[in-house]
């Protein structure tokens, strides 16, 4: 009795839903207690209302003896504060009240917006309602209107507002309604929706042969540039430095990630190639509240921005993992029931990290059918005490490969797998765990420092992921006099290698998304030249898949020529050359400094990234004042003060300089922070997808296309110029 007494008392200090224990005389069987989070169950603004067509347990005559009795006598505390919004609820404040049938109130927009999305039960009790309140979309709020949410969410303040009564709901042999809870998991997660019948254009194009090289507005673009234009004739360099540019194809068509409407939010998928997505997400203690609150949110906006032919599955984990909601196309049932999925999240447990991650593998190894793209989201905002635990400074490093299943494992000797994108949360996750699991998948690691940015990360990740346009890109580099050889390639976290005899090279790639570029550089030996005034040094080849044609895709560089004259003139070093060597040079103390504070000398490590401000300050590309130099300067300045001390190092610097490193090795955006430092090199691989979609997640946080000049100049991504 005293056990049931003590979560009544927790239960009322937390403002908090119980269903106390059934005794024997009960008719009907329940859990014997159940806590439901008082955060709101939350989903993006739409213009078209989605109906929840799966039944929801409504009060018995069972029911209102202990628990729903017990859930009477708590509104009365939780009168006083909205469930959803967590802000008060005083009469007189300027916000309408909303009473449902079973007492308990809510502000009038928050609820409505939340029963907008298919929740027609009551996120505190669960009870059914017969009534729900709805507002019209789209209306601009009052100017100086107070926003009731503390965490600073906009929303509409409907100017007319309405309760209607549900209608009784229609037949459709075609719906398939989702279970209220989760079904038992199959041992083989082969139950992914069909494909269904996406678009033949790759039987009408090429498939399987080699796309004309001549099609310059889908293929990609080689440029090369070397270091200086000319080497004396009876010289020998024996490390020239070559830069390669590759930049991918824009966007299939002028269609894609054009929509920015919430109501239409899918892409035209005859214009890029569907993808594959499994979120894995992190459902401990320690994402109770706000926290999960908003994870919710960004998961709606993830789910209302993939198209009919993309699928995706929820794998949840805390002390354990479940996967809740298979692979399904997100046609307009499966969104409505992704989203269902999605707000049945409560959060309680431990840190499991590798069963949340083995379980996420299993469904990409045992799908049917297969996407071209495919790709996990991770997100954690804690440490794995399952399979990997944190060894004092003494001991060894721990192996974090252990986290990761061998199936998504990036392999040197192939083309990479299934890419984890992960994503740390919060100041207590384990940056090195997930940052060593992005880089052995071959995905990225961002770090989101404040719990408000969380939508715009997922955001700028799934714009990239929805704009693929190269597939198992491989970088060919053969050297064209036989008395030339390749040194060395600097290819950051890409597989590379160079033939024994040096005559040729390759850098396995893997997958572009529109738009996007890649620097390399190469490194060769030039040769005394006696009989000619030019020598040539390399050729590149690329080879590729187009993933919505399903075509090979050859594409070839002129020869890289430098001129040999006699005597010495005045020539200029090479910008472009300049620029990518001290992106190099950045990284490279990024890692040292790192290296140096987790040995605990954090002095050092600060020493080390202001040594390296002072060498590109003199190179030619700073004098030149390069945007790219002045970002690298800012973010090494920024980490130099995230070593301020060991608290600080422990709670940012070390997943500031982490997320850094990721992004410069994969020359790939990543969230880093609170993403408010207007120099820093968040934007610096942003493809214009990226920033469309980041666009369509701040204007949904705003709620009103007229309030969109109102985003923080830091979010306006489109409003800087790339620093490459």
């Amino acid at each position: 009795m005293g056990s049931k007494w003590r979560k009544v008392k927790l239960a009322l200090g937390m403002n908090l839903c119980v269903y106390s224990p059934r005794t024997g005389n009960d008719d009907d069987s329940s859990p014997t207690s159940e806590i439901l989070s008082n955060a709101a169950l939350l989903s993006p603004s739409t213009d078209g209302s989605l109906h929840n067509t799966s039944p929801s347990p409504s009060p018995t005559s069972g029911s209102q003896g202990h628990g729903f009795r017990l859930s009477k006598s708590l509104s009365r505390s939780s009168k006083k504060t909205c469930s959803i919004c967590l802000a008060s609820m005083n009469r007189g404040d300027g916000h309408a009240i909303f009473t449902a049938e079973c007492s308990h109130s809510f502000h009038f927009q928050c609820i409505a917006s939340n029963v907008k999305h298919g929740n027609q039960i009551c996120p505190v009790c669960r009870a059914k309602w017969n009534e729900i309140p709805l507002q019209y979309p789209n209306l601009d709020p009052p100017p100086g209107r107070a926003r009731v949410n503390p965490v600073d969410w906009p929303q509409h303040n409907a100017l007319m507002t309405v309760v209607r009564r549900l209608p009784p709901p229609r037949p459709n042999p075609n719906r398939i309604n989702a279970p209220p809870f989760p079904a038992p998991e199959p041992a083989i997660f082969n139950d992914d929706e069909s494909l269904g019948h996406q678009s033949d254009s790759s039987e009408r194009s090429s498939s399987g042969k080699n796309v004309a090289e001549n099609d310059g507005q889908r293929t990609m673009k080689i440029k090369t540039y070397t270091e200086v234009p000319a080497v004396l004739r009876f010289n020998v360099a024996d490390n020239f430095t070559i830069l390669i540019n590759l930049k991918a194809p824009a966007p299939n068509s002028s269609e894609n990630m054009s929509r920015n409407q919430a109501s239409s939010p899918q892409v035209s998928q005859t214009s890029r190639a569907p993808v594959d997505l499994v979120t894995v997400l992190d459902v401990s203690g320690s994402m109770a509240g706000t926290k999960l609150a908003l994870l919710k949110r960004a998961m709606g906006f993830v789910i209302q921005n993939l198209g009919p032919n993309d699928r995706l599955a929820v794998i949840a984990f805390s002390s354990t993992a479940r996967r809740l909601f298979p692979l399904r196309r997100m046609s307009e049932t499966g969104r409505q029931q992704a989203l269902q999925a999605v707000n049945s999240l409560v959060a309680n447990g431990g840190t499991n990290i590798a069963e949340g991650l083995r379980k996420g593998a299993k469904v990409m190894e045992d799908r049917r059918e297969k996407n071209p793209v495919a790709s996990i989201i991770l997100l954690s905002d804690g440490q794995d005490t399952y399979t990997v635990s944190n060894m004092g400074s003494s001991q060894q490093q721990p192996n974090y490969q252990l986290l990761l299943p061998l199936s998504i494992h990036n392999e040197s000797s192939s083309n990479f797998k299934i890419p984890v994108h992960a994503f740390g949360f919060g100041a207590d996750h384990d940056a090195s765990s997930m940052h060593s699991i992005s880089e052995i998948s071959g995905g990225t690691f961002s770090f989101i420092e404040t719990e408000g940015v969380i939508q715009d990360a997922f955001a700028q990740c799934i714009g990239g992921l929805l704009s693929v346009v190269v597939k198992d890109l491989q970088v060919n580099i053969e050297c064209v006099d036989p008395r030339v050889s390749l040194g060395s390639l600097k290819a950051g976290s890409y597989p590379n290698r160079v033939m024994s005899d040096g005559c040729m090279g390759t850098i396995d790639v893997g997958d572009l998304y529109a738009d996007e570029e890649r620097d390399f550089l190469v490194s060769v030996n030039v040769p005394t030249e006696i009989s000619s005034s030019e020598t040539a040094l390399i050729r590149v080849k690329c080879v590729y898949n187009d993933p919505l044609t399903k075509g090979s895709v050859t594409v070839g560089s002129d020869e890289v020529r430098i001129r040999r004259p006699d005597e010495a003139g005045q020539q200029s070093a090479s910008v472009e050359v300049d620029r990518q060597q001290n992106r190099l040079r950045a990284a490279e103390a990024m890692l040292l400094a790192r290296t140096t504070a987790e040995k605990g000398d954090l002095s050092g490590a600060a020493s080390i990234l202001e040594n390296c401000r002072k060498v590109l300050s003199e190179t030619v590309s700073a004098k030149s004042h390069d945007r790219l130099c002045i970002a690298l300067d800012a973010e090494l300045k920024e980490m130099q003060e995230r070593l301020a001390s060991r608290h600080v190092y422990e709670a940012s610097g070390r997943a500031y300089i982490l997320s850094g490193l990721s992004s410069h090795s994969w020359q790939r955006a990543t969230a880093r922070g609170d993403s408010t430092d207007g120099s820093s090199l968040v934007q610096a691989y942003q493809t214009p997808s990226m920033t469309e979609m980041l666009n369509r997640s701040q204007a949904s946080l705003l709620g009103s296309s007229s309030a969109q000049r109102l985003i923080r100049p830091v979010l306006s991504f489109a409003s800087h110029p790339k620093p490459r």
